[in-house]
Parts: structure tokens; sequence; C-alpha cells
């Protein structure tokens, strides 16, 4: 690794390199800090750096949860507007190792468990789903109905699962019981998620999927659609 031109968010090249060294020799936090400082700008940009520390990172993270959340938090970013695509492909078999490793940690059933499911859905690729997903205790999804261009609000959490239309006086307006997708039915990504989730018994977040990968009814012209694909496309980042 050429760590003369992985600068991080400070434009240094050296001082990464220098924190990294001193996080394998003890796990202090105000080491950690700085490097989360360097290596992830306002919980949203990464830098040649931040992918130049996956390897060490991962290394760590068996016995470091500092590492093991510091690197999920550079994998969420991987989609963003980095510049540093090669230096992400370089890491392929790092991020292999720490999705296993991630996935190993799920099943003990770690009490920040959606902080690591997201962390996984990162390394699998799933960006917009390790961006957006929440624990369902009190979640939104704005979606637009994909045949009358309404902005449709979906709810899922302890104050109930709908569709309605959000108003700025009244709040949510015509609303609409979601209607879940069944195990057997989902597919992909969906399926994972809720198989991940239900085999480590989590099953609010599993019955929260099923919801946000089911269907939901329009308000206005009384159209059904898929929840998790509308979302999914009104929010991907333009090619």
């Amino acid at each position: 690794m050429n760590w003369a031109q992985m600068y991080d968010c400070h434009g240094d090249v050296g001082r990464v390199p220098e924190l990294l060294a001193r996080a394998e020799r003890e796990d202090a936090p105000e080491v950690w800090a700085e490097l989360g400082h360097r290596l992830v700008l306002e919980c949203d940009l990464v830098f040649p750096a931040s992918f130049a520390a996956l390897p060490r990172l991962v290394r760590l993270a068996p016995r470091s949860a500092r590492a093991r959340g510091l690197a999920g938090a550079i994998l969420r970013c991987g989609a963003g507007s980095h510049g540093c695509d090669d230096l992400l492909e370089g890491c392929a078999r790092v991020i292999a190792d720490f999705r296993e490793l991630l996935d190993r940690h799920l099943r003990s059933r770690p009490d920040n468990y959606l902080a690591s499911f997201r962390d996984l859905l990162a390394a699998e690729g799933e960006y917009h789903w390790a961006a957006v997903l929440g624990d369902f205790s009190d979640d939104f999804y704005e979606v637009d109905c994909p045949h009358c261009a309404v902005e449709v609000t979906i709810a899922i959490g302890g104050h109930g699962r709908y569709s309605a239309i959000r108003d700025w006086h009244l709040g949510d307006v015509d609303r609409r019981a979601l209607r879940p997708a069944s195990p057997e039915g989902l597919c992909g990504i969906g399926r994972r998620m809720h198989e991940r989730a239900v085999r480590d018994e989590e099953f609010g977040l599993a019955d929260g999927i099923a919801h946000l990968f089911g269907r939901a009814g329009c308000p206005r012209c009384a159209s059904v659609f898929g929840v998790a694909d509308g979302h999914a496309f009104a929010h991907s980042p333009p090619l």
C-alpha cells in the first residue's frame, strides 16, 4: 500500500497509518475518535485512506467493536461519489472476510444488532437498504405512487402499518393497511434480510421487513404497488 497517495479527509497522508499502528497496540478511545474523523466525514464522505485502512480494520474487527463499526461506516459510504472505485474493488477479498465476520457476529445477537445488520448489507453491496433501514419502531418511507404520482407516506412501526397521504395540518389521512409479503413470497435481498432476522430471532425486524417488501394501496387512485421497489427506485443515485 502506497500510503503517500492515500490522503484522508484533512488531506494528510501520514497520520492514518500512525493511528492504525497505535490502534493495533492499544484500544485507546482517542485514537479511534481521530481515525473516525479522518476516515469518514459527516457520516457521508470517504477518501483513499478510508479504503486503504479497511484491511487493517477488518483484521482488528474480531476483537474490536470500534474497528468493526468503523469498517462498516466506511462501507456504507461505498456508493457515494468518492472517486475511489478502484480501491474499493481491490478490497473485494477483505470485504468478503468482513461479511463472514459480521454474519457470525449477528448470530451472537449483539445489543447493536441493527447497526451490524446494516453494515452487513453494505458489505453485500446493498447500499440503499444499509442507509435507510430502521428498526421499525417509528419508521416512515416516502414513495411516489407509480400510477398517479402522488407522494404516499408508508408507516411501519408501533403507530401502525399503513399507507397514507400526509397533510400538514391533519397528519396522515386516508390510511390504508399495508399488505405484508409472505416469507415464501419474498425474493432477492428482501428474502435474505427476512431470513437473517428470523434466524437470529429478531422477529420485530423480520415483521417490518415483510411489510417493507410487501404492497401498499394508493389513497388517491386505489392502485396497489410494491413498497420496496418504489422506494429504492425513487432514491437511487443518478447515473
